[in-house]
């Protein structure tokens, strides 16, 4: 079954936006694990702008499932991620003061940056996955760089889903094979819903982890945090 991870930066964005700790983004974590998350996800940005870094130490410390911090590996984050170690790290090409993540990495042109840094963080025994589009050259340049997973930018199969959801999903299912050929893990994230969740987890071989937040805590306001987490996860059945 494929794992749902539970990014919980809204949660913090929500506490930031009155100052204070309403809602408490410790509780809120430990929470989504009782309801059945399997792993908790963050991205801190470098304006702090929900997660803050001084965040990570207390996740880190409360997590019981599975803890993956997300973003560019600038320095800073380096040390973050080198300083807490988490079981994941998932590198993202994002620009500072970007609003959300919207692009995957060139894994061929950014080839020496990618090594030094994956080997960094795997010599600290941490898991390194690539967010990547849907492009053969992508992973393989992922496997190159000697990334552990990748993760699919899903932004644009949500956006086309109920236009052709076949053809929305057909570059993802193809690279997905390629990507399982080359011995790399496959993740995927980024405007996933209760509506478009189940086909790409059918559509795509292998699937072994999904980030999802925005979708997920906007539908918590309606449906409940635990009774929307348990709908997530039947989405992630994998039966019809």
């Amino acid at each position: 079954m494929t794992r749902l991870s539970v990014n919980i930066n809204k949660v913090a964005l929500l506490r930031n936006s009155r100052g204070g700790n309403l809602p408490n983004l410790i509780q809120v974590a430990k929470d989504c694990e009782t309801f059945g998350a399997q792993g908790i996800t963050v991205h801190p940005r470098p304006d702090q702008r929900h997660i803050r870094y001084s965040d990570i130490p207390t996740l880190k410390a409360i997590v019981q499932t599975e803890f993956n911090i997300e973003g560019y590996p600038n320095p800073n984050f380096m040390k973050l991620v080198l300083d807490n170690r988490p079981h994941q790290a998932t590198l993202v090409p994002d620009p500072p003061g970007v609003l959300t993540s919207d692009t995957g990495w060139d894994t061929i042109k950014e080839e020496a940056f990618l090594k030094e840094i994956i080997a960094e963080l795997q010599g600290a025994g941490i898991r390194v996955s690539l967010f990547v589009d849907p492009e053969e050259q992508f992973i393989e340049g992922a496997k190159a760089v000697g990334a552990d997973r990748i993760e699919f930018y899903t932004g644009n199969y949500a956006k086309n889903y109920q236009v052709d959801r076949a053809k929305a999903v057909e570059a993802h299912s193809r690279c997905g094979k390629l990507a399982n050929q080359l011995g790399l893990g496959i993740n995927a994230g980024h405007d996933l819903n209760l509506d478009n969740l189940h086909y790409y987890q059918q559509e795509v071989p292998e699937l072994l982890e999904v980030s999802i937040g925005h979708a997920l805590i906007a539908d918590a306001l309606y449906l409940g945090l635990k009774n929307t987490i348990q709908r997530y996860l039947y989405c992630l059945r994998t039966e019809e």
